[in-house]
């Protein structure tokens, strides 16, 4: 009987390697990031269509700024090709406007970049969570001392 491994986010704290693991697993294992010390503030916004915009989809939009291509942004941050694509279709669909033009691929490859307005709306993302960050500073701090 083949075994079946649990599907669950690794990271590099929580990593035991075990040498019956098929390779692609013990692959993904070591390229698993290690958990953050500390304390952070993230924000997730409620649209007014019932959607969200949060830090996955920030980081995604600033990966598709740098990388200039869905699939490059996706394997940048470790997310698969198909949760990015419907990341970048919810964004697009989310706002007036569109936030990610596409290319077709051919000859050319194809790619993706952001609009004028996906900047807007990752300078707007940037600025909020800083200055909630900034202006919570002490908040955290109190909370980061009563966590183990």
């Amino acid at each position: 009987m083949k075994p079946v491994w649990p599907i669950r986010r690794l990271t590099a704290a929580s990593a035991t390697i075990d040498k019956s693991m098929p390779a692609r697993h013990i692959e993904h294992m070591a390229k698993a990031k290690p958990r953050r010390s500390g304390i952070r503030l993230s924000i997730r916004i409620d649209l007014p269509d019932g959607s969200r915009f949060g830090p996955g989809k920030a980081a995604l939009l600033s990966a598709l700024a740098e990388q200039g291509s869905i699939a490059a942004a996706a394997r940048s941050l470790n997310m698969s090709y198909p949760k990015a694509l419907r990341l970048v279709d919810e964004m697009n669909t989310q706002f007036t406007k569109p936030l990610i033009e596409t290319y077709q691929g051919g000859t050319t490859r194809g790619g993706a970049s952001i609009t004028a307005d996906g900047e807007k709306v990752i300078a707007l993302y940037v600025t909020l969570t800083s200055a909630a960050g900034t202006a919570n500073a002490e908040t955290l701090a109190i909370l980061k001392a009563l966590c183990k």
